[in-house]
């Protein structure tokens, strides 16, 4: 079995990042195994191990911040300050319990030490239900939430969700925040548990885009696979198929931004 790329520090780059320039990464997950409510198809870190959620080894909020504050001050004396500070890793960043202190220590140490900076994360969307996670992602420069799926069959396929989640619930809660926040889509082609997946389709197309016209998001970031995936038959979608896919997004009044 894959067992994908991992983040074996809590701090780590900073890294070129296709969507958000310079990124200084924070792993808020066990640093020796994924750690996520969703184990989509194309997930560079692999599968979550289904014994993880027994134990899991989270940095505390002590560790989070004395870490950053360390890794801010040397990029700041080599005059190397990322455009964004971005949690990310091994996992769902907002399944740490003290999800919400630490975007208070992040913000207050970004203002201090790196003021240019874009606070951001990238979320696949499943915990904002939960009224601490959900104010937290308000406070940031850039609430990067996943949607990429018209329909719950597609999205139960590609984000294979580890317990189970409700789709239009989902949605539902992205609408709630008023469109601050960025929607993330990948788009993709294969096969999983001997059914077709293909999100690219016109009916698949249209249902996202429905849901999108609710979210009214302030940019939509579409994006192929770029690394190498759990599921090995998936392909990946070519930057002029996904232009169509972002014209018709454009045409709905939407701001899109096609990455290769």
């Amino acid at each position: 079995m894959m067992t994908g790329f991992l983040f074996h520090e809590v701090i780590f780059g900073p890294v070129r990042s296709r969507r958000l320039g310079l990124s200084l990464g924070i792993n808020l997950l066990p640093l020796h195994s994924k750690y996520c409510s969703f184990n989509c198809i194309y997930c560079e870190c692999g599968w979550t191990p289904p014994d993880l959620a027994k134990h899991p080894e989270f940095p505390s909020r002590k560790e989070v911040a004395e870490y950053l504050e360390q890794r801010l001050r040397e990029l700041h004396r080599d005059d190397y300050l990322p455009d964004a500070i971005t949690y990310a890793g091994n996992g769902e960043p907002t399944m740490h319990p003290d999800f919400a202190g630490i975007v208070d220590d992040t913000i207050a140490l970004r203002d201090t030490l790196a003021p240019r900076a874009k606070v951001t994360v990238l979320s696949n969307s499943s915990m904002i239900h939960d009224p601490a996670v959900f104010e937290s992602l308000q406070k940031l420069d850039n609430n990067i939430l996943k949607l990429d799926a018209g329909f719950d069959r597609t999205f139960q396929l590609i984000n294979n969700p580890v317990f189970q989640v409700n789709f239009e619930n989902l949605v539902e809660n992205l609408t709630k925040f008023r469109g601050n926040l960025i929607i993330q889509s990948m788009f993709l082609r294969g096969t999983f548990k001997g059914e077709m997946v293909d999100n690219t389709t016109d009916n698949e197309v249209n249902g996202w885009l429905e849901h999108l016209k609710k979210i009214r998001p302030k940019l939509v970031m579409i994006y192929p696979i770029a690394r190498a995936t759990p599921v090995h038959n998936l392909e990946k979608i070519e930057v002029a198929e996904l232009e169509k896919i972002a014209q018709k997004a454009r045409e709905a009044g939407l701001i899109v931004q096609v990455y290769q």
